[in-house]
């Protein structure tokens, strides 16, 4: 099986927003509901003042703890692609993916009752489309492909500050990061 994964470039983000503007837009999310979040660290002082942006969004992990957790299979991973689907149908809104995912991805939606991650936008990728974020990153600092590929091309890096161990569920992620988000 071919597993989808994300490069991301820290190194040329610079923080707009867009890729979530553009993931909240196209799963018509409420506000407060984010399925792609940046966030913005800083730090350092006078003379040497630091900061970095991270874009992160599931990472369709090869061993995700919220497919392992869910007790009525609403999350899977797709068989073509490795992709973390989520069944809305058979979704209980018991959070208990929500308390399981490291990287605190599925998002509860309360009008709902119901949990709602991203899916790569699998639609658009069965069209031969990219996902949103990848297609709206102004710096290009998205790309998504074959993680092996992604990572042949682009290195390793899982790891980096404030991210949890990459050990933990093995995502679907390569990061080329500023030296400040290093571990």
């Amino acid at each position: 099986m071919a597993q989808l994964g994300f490069y991301y470039d820290m190194t040329i983000c610079s923080g707009c927003k867009v890729c979530q503007i553009a993931c909240k837009d196209k799963n018509d999310l409420d506000a407060g509901i984010f399925f792609r979040k940046v966030y913005n660290f800083e730090g350092g002082k006078y003379p040497n003042p630091w900061e970095y942006n991270l874009s992160i969004a599931c990472n369709h992990c090869a061993q995700p703890k919220c497919t392992q957790n869910c007790p009525t299979g609403a999350l899977y991973k797709r068989e073509k692609d490795g992709i973390v689907m989520h069944d809305r149908d058979k979704c209980i809104g018991c959070k208990l993916c929500t308390w399981s995912c490291p990287y605190g991805e599925p998002q509860y939606i309360e009008k709902l009752g119901k949990v709602g991650k991203c899916t790569f936008c699998a639609d658009l990728i069965d069209k031969g489309q990219n996902p949103a974020c990848v297609d709206a990153c102004q710096m290009r600092a998205l790309q998504f492909g074959d993680i092996e590929e992604l990572r042949k091309k682009y290195g390793n890096n899982a790891d980096i500050k404030p991210l949890p161990d990459s050990g933990i569920t093995h995502p679907s992620l390569t990061i080329k990061a500023n030296k400040e988000a290093m571990k």
